[in-house]
C-alpha cells in the first residue's frame, strides 16, 4: 500500500526536523528561549516519530536507521554561542535558522495533511487518530518559528 511511503516521508522529515531544532538549540545556547523552546519541540517530533513506528509495520514500512540526535557538534556550537553573544551577526544566523525550521516544519505539516488523507481513504481509524493528534504540535512547531521571525526581524534588520 502506498500509505507505507507517506509513513516514511514522514518519519525521515519528522527526524530531520527534531535534528535542525537540536542543531539550532545548542548554534545559539547563549539565547536561553530559543535553547529551551527548541529542544522542548525536538522532543515533539520525537514524539511522533516513536508514534508512527507503531505504525509502520502494518504498512510495511521496513525500521528507520537509527541515528543519535544530538548535533555531534553542539559542544562546540556552544561555545560559538557564547563568544558570539555579543556580535550582531548571531541575529542573523537565528533568522537564517528560524526561517529553515519553519520551512521544514511547513513540509512536516504537509506530510501529516497526506497521511490523514490516505489514512481517511483507507478508513484506517487508528492512523487518523494518530494524525489528528500529532499534526497541530508540528503546526505549533511552525507557528513557533514564524512567532520568533517576527520578534527578531524588526530590530535585526534595521540595526
Amino acid at each position: 500500500m502506498k500509505l507505507a511511503v507517506a509513513i516514511a516521508e514522514l518519519q525521515r522529515s519528522e527526524t530531520q526536523l527534531a535534528h535542525h531544532l537540536r542543531v539550532v538549540a545548542a548554534r545559539h545556547h547563549s539565547d536561553a528561549g530559543v535553547f529551551y523552546l527548541a529542544s522542548d519541540l525536538a522532543l515533539w517530533s520525537d514524539s511522533h516519530v516513536r508514534t508512527l513506528r507503531k505504525h509502520r509495520a502494518r504498512y510495511g514500512v521496513a525500521p528507520a536507521n537509527r541515528r543519535r540526535h544530538l548535533a555531534a557538534t553542539a559542544p562546540l556550537q556552544r561555545r560559538l554561542s557564547q563568544l558570539l553573544r555579543r556580535r550582531p551577526e548571531p541575529s542573523l544566523l537565528l533568522l537564517a535558522d528560524l526561517r529553515h525550521i519553519h520551512r521544514m516544519a511547513a513540509g512536516v505539516s504537509l506530510d501529516w495533511e497526506l497521511l490523514a488523507q490516505g489514512a481517511q481513504a483507507a478508513k484506517d481509524d487508528a492512523l487518523l487518530t494518530m494524525t489528528s493528534h500529532c499534526h497541530p504540535q508540528t503546526l505549533r512547531q511552525m507557528r513557533w518559528a514564524n512567532a520568533m521571525l517576527k520578534e527578531l526581524s524588526p530590530q535585526t534588520l534595521t540595526t
